[in-house]
């Protein structure tokens, strides 16, 4: 697939932003999710949505103020990210996974591992 985010930027805390991945090559029987790697910092799945049946997961740091959605006519994935505070500054990326290595992962209980197999190139969040 190829994967392009857009929608990141500068906000000040308590702020809202909204990201969007558009993707080619889409499989509805797949994963797709949304992770962030801050300066110094490992990547860390943010919030991931299973395609086919809807299936939502979310950082314990973003539940209740992140929304991960899909538009599956248009191939795009979504996350609202409201309340947002200085700790959620990073680079954004868009991911998506092949249905094996998604059923794989939720089995195993690690939905947001960051080691799916395709990326985007990347937005900034800033918050302060």
């Amino acid at each position: 697939w190829q994967l392009v985010e857009s929608g990141g930027g500068s906000v000040q805390p308590g702020g809202s932003l909204r990201l969007s991945c558009a993707a080619s090559g889409y499989d509805r029987r797949s994963c797709m999710g949304w992770f962030r790697q801050a300066p110094g910092k490992a990547r860390e799945g943010v919030a991931v949505i299973y395609t086919g049946d809807g299936d939502r997961y979310y950082a314990d740091s973003v539940k209740g103020r992140f929304t991960i959605s899909e538009d599956n006519d248009k191939n795009t994935v979504f996350v609202q990210m409201n309340s947002l505070k200085p700790e959620d500054t990073a680079v954004y990326y868009c991911a998506a996974d092949v249905f094996a290595a998604c059923q794989s992962r939720r089995q195993m209980g690690s939905a947001l591992r960051p080691d799916f197999a395709w990326w985007g190139q990347g937005t900034q969040v800033t918050v302060s």
